[in-house]
């Protein structure tokens, strides 16, 4: 029986940026959804408690995305390229352990959307059969030196990854 240690291998600090950056947009939605409801609820005399409860969820809901999840997915972020498989360890209220095999990855690519790309970041995706699976928030050259990694370790021809 092989004994695995825990994945020791950070994201990037700028992860906690970028998802507070998120945070802040989903912020702006539900502002413009709280202006929306009072709207509404001054228009159509709706009672006062429905523009107070969405407020109230709106904020708490901000302060969530904001404050608290970023820092607590970042703490929890945790992966290891070994020979042999690789590890992922994530997850905030329910902690996942993850280990996949090498062989049983088809391919591997990086993405990097406006946010990440403000903060020089990148996420690294591979695919096995039985679904995908993400390394988020890499330095751009971590991330392209874990893309390699797994694909040499996974014999994946250039044309896969």
């Amino acid at each position: 029986m092989h004994m695995y240690n825990d994945p020791q291998q950070r994201i990037h600090p700028s992860a906690l940026k970028a998802w507070m950056l998120s945070g802040w947009i989903s912020a702006a939605v539900y502002g413009v959804i709280v202006a929306g409801v009072i709207y509404l609820s001054v228009r159509f005399d709706w009672p006062p408690w429905i523009a107070i409860a969405v407020t109230v969820l709106a904020l708490a809901e901000s302060v969530l995305e904001i404050l608290i999840w970023p820092k607590l997915k970042y703490k929890q972020w945790r992966y290891e390229i070994l020979e042999e498989e690789i590890q992922l360890q994530y997850g905030i209220l329910v902690r996942h352990r993850t280990l996949i095999p090498m062989i049983r990855v088809q391919h591997v690519d990086t993405k990097q959307g406006p946010i990440l790309r403000r903060y020089g970041l990148a996420t690294v995706t591979f695919s096995t059969a039985a679904g995908s699976h993400e390394i988020p928030a890499l330095s751009e050259a971590a991330a392209e030196q874990v893309r390699r990694r797994i694909a040499n370790l996974a014999r994946l021809s250039d044309e896969e990854i």
